[in-house]
């Protein structure tokens, strides 16, 4: 099988995921990468990409690249987004597409004219044990839905560098529980409150954002959910999810590195939960990238797309709205 040509923009934390995920795919010949840190471009080289430059444009240019990766800040998603397109290359872009719903519908435009695959970073629906909940939940195991539930705390907060730029709470963090939430109900939000604090550095706030939250969903269905947020857990990369309805309930807890449990004289005791996302989503980005490529081979919809970006942020928009406001707020508002 000719191998897919790929490149890949930025080599952030994620992108370097992404890109050592591409290389170990026999069908997929990674030949560009663009990033302006040269210690980023030297891990490029080191990974055998045969192509490293600094700006993006060399790659839309490129008239061998097929698909490209975008992993850069979310502040120029839509300009390589914009340029993918127009190149005739086939897109998957990490998460938020962009910070303003007018974009995003833009986006959705511009992917439908240039009739390319554009594939969004929630890799979270790749997690086989979230994948399996919602089967169960497609499939009638818990009847009709009633409640959901989502806790997603991590181990400790970015940098204030980065939290100034990411959108805030809930378009960097709680935008992958919003896509669980539409992914696991099978329905729309139709309705959001938010209560949002500053309870782990006041340094978040001063930078204009929260970092614990709580927030409620009200889905077209009628099923409510609520989330839970924290930038901070003492003990480890909590991601929980319950699910319960009219014939019972369906609950992912957390992963750790094994399984084993000690048992003496000072207690119960188990391993320590996996660090972060990297470790405990490992193989849900390793499938996201598979699913992105057979997609592209087979002439079929990519399985998350620009839509599912588009409420996602929407959700994101209402819930802001509904903390500075005190107040539930409609989707339709947003």
């Amino acid at each position: 099988m000719e191998q897919l040509k790929v490149g890949i923009i930025g080599l952030g934390r994620i992108g370097k995921i992404h890109a050592k995920n591409l290389i170990a795919l026999a069908d997929v010949a990674l030949i560009m990468a663009s990033d302006p840190d040269p210690q980023a471009r030297d891990f490029a080289t080191a990974l055998g990409i045969p192509a490293v430059v600094e700006g993006f444009d060399p790659i839309f240019s490129n008239p061998d690249i097929e698909a490209v990766v975008i992993c850069s800040p979310t502040d120029t998603h839509f300009e390589c987004i914009e340029k993918a397109a127009a190149a005739g290359q086939h897109i998957f872009c990490e998460k938020p597409l962009d910070m303003t719903v007018e974009a995003i519908e833009k986006i959705v435009e511009i992917v439908t004219e240039a009739k390319v695959k554009l594939q969004v970073g929630f890799n979270r629906r790749f997690d086989v044990h979230f994948a399996r909940i919602r089967s169960l939940v497609e499939a009638g195991a818990v009847g009709e839905t009633h409640i959901l539930k989502i806790t997603s705390r991590d181990p400790g907060p970015p940098p204030i560098s980065y939290i100034e730029r990411s959108g805030g709470l809930f378009l960097d963090m709680t935008i992958h529980d919003f896509d669980m939430a539409r992914f696991i109900v099978g329905s729309e939000v139709k309705e959001v409150f938010a209560i949002g604090r500053v309870r782990v550095d006041q340094a978040i706030g001063a930078a204009g954002d929260v970092d614990t939250a709580i927030v409620n969903l009200t889905f077209e269905d009628g099923t409510i959910a609520t989330i839970d947020n924290s930038r901070k857990a003492s003990y480890g990369y909590d991601q929980r999810l319950e699910i319960f309805g009219s014939k019972g309930m369906a609950h992912i807890g957390n992963q750790q590195a094994d399984s084993h449990t000690v048992y003496n004289a000072d207690g119960i005791h188990q391993p320590v939960l996996l660090d972060f996302f990297l470790e405990r989503y490992e193989q849900a980005y390793q499938r996201e990238i598979q699913d992105f490529v057979a997609a592209i081979r087979a002439g079929k919809s990519v399985p998350v797309d620009a839509h599912d970006a588009l409420m996602a942020t929407k959700i994101g928009m209402a819930a802001w709205r509904s903390v500075k406001e005190n107040r539930p707020v409609a989707l339709s508002e947003i």
